[in-house]
């Protein structure tokens, strides 16, 4: 990373004939980010993800869900790595949380792709967003709080309502992710304290990376090699991984992470909307209830807690 706009000012001045150096493109993307409301930024995230999510299915076929989920981590753990100018070298503070987050990232990974891979979008990710709503009640002083999270978890419930049964396996793996997703949040909140701006999410990445590589070559093996899968699985990072989570750290330095766990209740609307845009899935009216509960709630804790 590079240093902070006063000494790069002063030095500046030292040194009238040389440039101050350009900032970096994380940088630049930084000051942008940071003129967002925090919710506006949530809501992209989900979007970016659940696009991301649309088109990893279909790679299933190609490269298995492990190999998915290593492709997704290696281009995320590269790209945020240049976009931040990332340094292997923190400090012994920082440390802990980087292993920590990129444990607990890589394991969100493989259990979201392992349960999408057996039981359908919207049900995954309604399942998945348990463990926020349950991190949002638990962290909750206020009854107000704890009636909208109520609300959204039967919205959650009646989304996960489908023709004929599930998979057990990708039921239980979509609480593991969900569980996953709880320690993301506590721990990327930790994270974006202790490191600055997204370089601790981007060593957290490369950890995960490197715990995905032998687990999704033992999967897919030089099937990840082909060109299409690369460029698929590169455009898969940017989608459900360096876009959203980038957004989401930033968002995380300004609300609480119990606020943080309710707006995800927005989540299984997203998904839904965006498998009716893009995979032609249709809406019972069951589930257009499902996100009018889940829209109301996010909204009313969005107006309790501005």
């Amino acid at each position: 990373m590079t240093g902070t706009h006063e000494t790069t000012a002063a030095q500046t001045m030292q040194q009238p004939d040389r440039a101050a150096p350009r900032p970096g493109a994380g940088q630049r993307a930084g000051r942008l980010l940071a003129a967002v409301p925090p919710p506006a930024l949530i809501l992209c995230g989900m979007l970016f993800r659940q696009l991301g999510a649309a088109l990893a299915k279909p790679l299933f076929q190609a490269a298995g869900a492990f190999g998915v989920t290593m492709l997704r981590l290696v281009f995320s753990a590269l790209v945020l790595s240049l976009a931040w100018r990332t340094s292997l070298r923190v400090g012994r503070r920082a440390l802990p949380a980087v292993f920590a987050c990129g444990t607990v990232l890589a394991g969100m990974n493989f259990a979201f792709y392992q349960a999408l891979d057996r039981i359908p979008m919207g049900v995954t990710v309604a399942i998945e967003l348990l463990g926020p709503l349950t991190l949002a009640v638990v962290g909750s002083r206020r009854w107000s709080d704890a009636a909208w999270a109520l609300l959204a978890a039967v919205g959650v419930v009646l989304l996960t309502e489908v023709d004929g049964g599930l998979s057990w396996a990708g039921v239980g793996f979509a609480l593991i992710a969900a569980g996953c997703w709880v320690g993301y949040i506590l721990l990327g909140a930790k994270l974006s304290g202790r490191t600055n701006d997204g370089a601790g999410l981007a060593l957290a990445m490369v950890w995960g990376a490197l715990l995905a590589l032998p687990v999704g070559f033992a999967d897919a093996g030089s099937r990840l090699l082909q060109p299409q899968v690369l460029a698929i699985g590169f455009c898969l990072a940017l989608l459900s991984s360096v876009v959203p989570y980038s957004l989401e750290f930033r968002a995380l330095r300004q609300i609480p992470p119990r606020v943080f766990g309710v707006l995800m209740s927005l989540e299984p609307a997203i998904a839904a909307l965006v498998g009716l845009v893009v995979l032609s899935q249709r809406l019972g009216p069951g589930q257009w209830v499902a996100l009018g509960c889940v829209v109301a709630a996010s909204l009313g804790v969005v107006t309790r807690n501005r």
